[in-house]
């Protein structure tokens, strides 16, 4: 704990996950001034767009916090036959469904991926930089690492962590399939890694030699003890906050969460062609019954972005991608900060706190 807490540099080893579409600069900026580790979500967005969160970001807090990049390989190469399949069985739906569509040419998808945003960590003098979905450029850790920034990586398999150890990251998020959201998975060719946390954390710990950080499923003194009891050092929590006031997750969103149950999730390319956990809805149910072949990440998560930006925008909850861990009913309304302040009083008022 005491490591990770110096590493950096917070009070409690809690990070709240990076959520895109659901963490807003105020999330982050909450969770660091509680002393814990914000990380703010900037994935595949336009460098314009993360300079301004970021900044958006440093306007609320003075403490350190993450920012959070994909380090996948953006793909240019596509089954147009796929895409266009694809495009034409969207368009059906929304026409049943009397939603609005937009054909999108090929030549219009434009991706942005962790080379084009790293310039703007360095030159913002960020302190933490988290990566998921791949494993970052040795120059890249290396161009971080010069400058005094932690470097924080996602493994859902001890042999991805082992890559990340090796590559010289400063602490490695064990992301257990009970989390929600996308899979952090990296090594192509591979099954998809399906492995619970309480078997993942302790042969991670004792697999690398950096400290390591649970993610998936945790909510509350008991699971984060039994995270720390396995060999953790930190615990990152999700779920945990999408129902907080300052997430940008519509309120039927949040009402799915707070009714949620233990089986209300499950594992979805759906809605951006990358595996990923979440609310079971009839956009899933559809897309498991199409037969298409889902094309690459980007494609596919560019082909449904108008789909679920108006369904966010007009509650239609059917067709949002709604992420959420295996205990998702657990989350809670009310303030960010008391939200994290409630989580730090209920595990320092046990008999033998953890921290």
């Amino acid at each position: 704990m005491k490591n990770l807490n110096g590493l950096l540099n917070i009070s409690y080893p809690i990070i709240q996950a990076p959520m895109l579409g659901v963490t807003t600069p105020s999330m982050v900026a909450a969770v660091s001034n509680s002393g814990g580790l914000g990380s703010l979500p900037v994935g595949g967005l336009s460098p314009e767009k993360t300079i301004t969160l970021i900044r958006e970001t440093k306007a609320r807090t003075n403490r350190p916090f993450a920012v959070n990049l994909f380090a996948h390989s953006v793909e240019t190469r596509v089954s147009e036959e796929d895409l266009r399949k694809m495009e034409n069985y969207l368009r059906k739906l929304q026409e049943k469904y009397r939603l609005p569509f937009q054909h999108k040419a090929l030549s219009d998808y434009h991706f942005y991926n962790h080379l084009d945003q790293i310039d703007i960590l360095l030159d913002e003098n960020i302190p933490v930089v988290s990566f998921t979905f791949g494993l970052p450029e040795t120059q890249i850790i290396e161009q971080l690492k010069e400058q005094g920034i932690k470097v924080i990586g996602t493994a859902t398999s001890v042999k991805e962590a082992k890559l990340l150890d090796h590559a010289g990251v400063d602490a490695i998020t064990a992301q257990g399939i009970e989390a929600g959201g996308h899979r952090g998975s990296f090594i192509p060719g591979e099954p998809l890694p399906q492995v619970g946390l309480i078997s993942l954390v302790p042969q991670i710990v004792d697999a690398v030699t950096v400290p390591v950080i649970a993610a998936g499923g945790l909510f509350d003194h008991r699971t984060i003890r039994a995270a720390f009891a396995l060999g953790a050092e930190g615990a990152q929590l999700g779920s945990y906050f999408i129902a907080a006031e300052e997430s940008e997750a519509n309120e039927g969103y949040k009402e799915c969460l707070l009714h949620s149950n233990d089986t209300s999730t499950e594992l979805t390319r759906a809605f951006s062609g990358k595996w990923a956990r979440g609310i079971r809805n009839s956009f899933m149910e559809e897309m498991n019954n199409s037969a298409l072949n889902i094309p690459y990440y980007t494609y596919q998560n560019s082909l449904t972005t108008a789909l679920r930006a108006y369904g966010k925008s007009n509650g239609i909850n059917d067709i949002i991608s709604m992420w959420a861990g295996q205990s998702a009913s657990q989350s809670k309304r009310g303030s960010t900060e008391n939200l994290f302040r409630e989580l730090i009083a209920q595990i320092q008022n046990q008999s033998n706190p953890i921290f």
